[in-house]
């Protein structure tokens, strides 16, 4: 038994692998001590804490002189900022925007079309729970490159979200989304609530961050692919989003997914129309991505421990020639060593998979077709899978 332990110790220790290239999920304060994203204040030291979007990472801070200005303790330069107006509310945000930016919210909560009713009890604590992933959600956004722009600013392009309840005459609303507009029913974020709807509807997956994914997945639709080069290799891969979406619905609800749409489709759902099979494609794809991205900004890897996947060939990729391609199936090759070790630390905890989904070719030449779409968008895609 003591032997066992002393080499769980060595293995925990020692870094899977190591890269000094790749940047930490793990910051620190000025004292020190490790700080994490959603941290406002350093519990070591007891300094102010706040996130910079445009550089990914939590900073620690000190006053700047002036009222509400600050700037980032001990780095050289004159940028001064001001922390985001959600600060002192139940959202707790703790990002920042430059001083001489207009508006008191950052790029996150600017976003921010309609927040609950917070004289309703349980509805602080929610609205705690959707700013988290949905801040977690713009996070990512940024740091792919992608163009990240509030309603308010410009309505036909914008984008916004709705997170509410019950109206006036009792109606439910429904989490979809419109023309730029993410509306959520603010019960997804009781746990109860959702996990007895996830059993429902006979999902394997149902998150708050599923949710924002998905859906901003139909809004970067009608900006990257609708009226774009892309179409046609889109229709090709996904299907003729022209398809009655209304008769889809009726047939998804009325008869399910067929028999074999595991062999083409990442979930059941994705098989009701090609704009839903996008939108479920791109989620896993942001889900891949940010967990490998923090697995190894974490010294995490699934290499050379045993597990025995047989990886995609280049040929599974959209365009096998391209000259990413190699390292995007790196990206995606890691990934399913790395779902397989968390699945069996789920396990070990008698907890459900972490990732209980099976990817086959058809979905990994999906993935790469999004990749190559947001890559073409924001430029920084290619940087992000690189393992």
């Amino acid at each position: 038994m003591l032997r066992f332990f002393e080499q769980l110790s060595s293995r925990i220790s020692a870094p899977f692998i190591s890269d000094s290239r790749r940047a930490s999920k793990v910051w620190q304060c000025r004292c020190g001590q490790p700080v994490f994203f959603p941290n406002t204040q350093c519990l070591a030291c007891e300094a102010a804490l706040g996130y910079l979007p445009e550089q990914g990472r939590v900073v620690a801070l000190e006053p700047a002189g002036q009222p509400d200005t600050w700037r980032v303790s001990g780095e050289p330069g004159d940028a001064l900022y001001r922390r985001c107006a959600n600060l002192g509310t139940a959202a707790a945000c703790n990002w920042l925007l430059p001083v001489y930016e207009m508006g008191d919210f950052c790029v996150a909560c600017a976003l921010n079309r309609t927040i609950p009713d917070l004289n309703i009890a349980e509805n602080p604590e929610r609205w705690c729970k959707v700013e988290t992933a949905k801040r977690r959600l713009v996070a990512q956004l940024v740091g792919l490159g992608l163009r990240v722009i509030p309603k308010s600013v410009d309505e036909q392009r914008g984008l916004a979200f709705d997170f509410i309840g019950v109206d006036q005459e009792g109606r439910r609303p429904t989490t979809g989304h419109a023309n730029g507009l993410i509306t959520l029913d603010i019960r997804e974020a009781d746990d109860a609530h959702r996990e007895a709807i996830r059993v429902q509807m006979g999902e394997p997956y149902r998150t708050l961050l599923g949710h924002f994914r998905h859906e901003v997945g139909h809004y970067y639709w009608d900006q990257l692919i609708a009226n774009s080069h892309w179409l046609w290799s889109f229709r090709q891969l996904f299907g003729d989003e022209q398809a009655s979406y209304a008769e889809a619905l009726e047939r998804h609800y009325q008869q399910g997914a067929p028999a074999d749409w595991q062999t083409h489709y990442v979930s059941a759902y994705a098989t009701m129309h090609p704009w839903e099979d996008w939108a479920e494609t791109w989620a896993h794809y942001l889900h891949m991505v940010d967990a490998v991205d923090t697995a190894l900004g974490f010294g995490m890897s699934a290499r050379d421990k045993g597990l025995e996947f047989q990886p995609f060939p280049l040929e599974a990729l959209f365009d096998p020639q391209h000259p990413g391609g190699p390292s995007f199936l790196a990206f995606v090759n890691a990934w399913i060593e790395l779902a397989g070790m968390l699945n069996e630390l789920s396990r070990s905890m008698g907890q459900p998979d972490f990732y209980p989904f099976v990817l086959t070719p058809a979905v990994i030449a999906k993935l790469h077709f999004i990749h190559l779409v947001i890559q073409d968008a924001g430029g920084k895609a290619d940087e992000v899978v690189q393992v």
